[in-house]
């Protein structure tokens, strides 16, 4: 089963973004997320930038840039941006079952998973773009060979937009 990456990928071009000196082009972004394409890329931010959170403009030295205050804005919100994807792949065999053991089943389940679900959420509601920016940061400035690594990407610390 193939797992909805959406999050993890919108997160680290977002990331990317933060740390860019300019704007980023489609494929620069999709450079950043291999094996990527740039359509990919454009379909993806282009429901970020009706949040709010990007923005783009055409034409030389344009590309994506953010349009938001990476302290103020959480997991959560990019989360619900993507569209909330589901989180597990646990499901019943059936919603409606006539059998009582797979509705004692379904009832069961149901609670876990919205409970977890819940959790997730919250948590992800806790953490700031900021918050990952500064933990990307540590790991930078930690790293022996980040600033090779990273040559294509110059760094800079991202404040509040």
């Amino acid at each position: 089963m193939k797992l909805d990456s959406r999050l993890s990928s919108v997160l680290h071009l977002l990331l990317h973004m933060a740390h860019s000196e300019r704007p980023m082009t489609s494929e620069a972004l999709a450079a950043c997320l291999q094996g990527s394409s740039a359509v990919v890329v454009r379909r993806t931010l282009a429901g970020l930038r009706e949040a709010g959170f990007v923005s783009s403009e055409k034409g030389h030295g344009g590309g994506w840039v953010l349009a938001c205050n990476l302290q103020t804005v959480s997991l959560r919100d990019v989360y619900d941006a993507v569209g909330a994807p589901t989180v597990f792949a646990i499901g019943h065999r059936s919603d409606n079952p006539e059998c009582l053991v797979e509705q004692a089943v379904n009832q069961a389940l149901s609670g876990a998973l919205q409970d977890a679900q819940a959790l997730l959420v919250q948590r992800l509601g806790s953490v700031t773009l900021a918050d990952l920016a500064a933990d990307f940061n540590h790991r930078f400035e930690a790293h022996p060979h980040a600033r090779e690594h990273h040559a294509h990407h110059p760094r800079k610390h991202h404040g509040p937009a």
